[in-house]
């Protein structure tokens, strides 16, 4: 594999490939609330973005005392999946994108494989990277810590110094730096407009910090 570029590209998911976060948030906060879990979607959203299934329950957990039981997010998974189904987009330009880069591209999301994989069949990408498809669930830690993109770049057969990856959310750059990997960090998609996100993410030391994927082809031939 290694052979055929000199450098692997890993992309997150959700909020990178896919215009989720909105939709994610939106069944996250109804769904607390009616376990009786009262949280603003943008607490929620500075709280959880980015994080695996496994860090969300351990929040909630320990900090508000919510049991998240398999009812509970069989529930929640249920209502999201529905969702992606009737209003889940790519983001802007991103198969233009990945169609010119002259990498190997892969993706390593902290959600689950057939959530990575619904969203990338529901928005037409799945074309573009299956197999290459790295979950949280791969792993014994999700990100802020580097497992994933470390076992991503491993499986891909390139070091890590040869990657680059591109993430919209604080746990994921941390993440990525903590691998010794290369992070553009992407503020395009509609959950991550705001100046304070913005300032978050540039606040974590990327090496770049773009919001449109057409400019994403130039940005790593640099």
């Amino acid at each position: 594999m290694a052979g055929h570029a000199s450098r692997l590209v890993i992309f997150d998911c959700d909020g990178v490939l896919v215009d989720s976060e909105p939709i994610s948030l939106s069944v996250l906060v109804e769904s607390l609330q009616a376990a009786g879990v009262s949280m603003s979607t943008e607490e929620a959203s500075e709280r959880f973005l980015g994080r695996s299934l496994q860090s969300m329950s351990a929040i909630l957990h320990d900090e508000y005392g919510l049991a998240t039981d398999h009812a509970f997010l069989e529930a929640m998974r249920t209502r999201l999946y529905a969702r992606f189904r009737q209003e889940l987009k790519p983001v802007p330009g991103i198969r233009e994108a990945v169609e010119q880069l002259d990498a190997v591209c892969c993706v390593a999301s902290s959600s689950q494989p057939e959530r990575i994989r619904l969203s990338l069949s529901v928005t037409g990408l799945i074309d573009l990277f299956e197999p290459h498809i790295f979950s949280a669930t791969m792993v014994s830690h999700g990100k802020p810590a580097p497992d994933l993109f470390l076992h991503a770049s491993a499986e891909m057969g390139y070091a890590p110094a040869d990657c680059i990856v591109v993430e919209d959310s604080p746990a994921g750059i941390e993440a990525a730096k903590a691998a010794g990997m290369r992070v553009f960090a992407f503020a395009g998609a509609s959950h991550a407009r705001s100046e304070r996100h913005r300032q978050t993410l540039a606040g974590l030391g990327p090496d770049l910090l773009f919001d449109d994927m057409g400019e994403l082809v130039q940005f790593v031939r640099q």
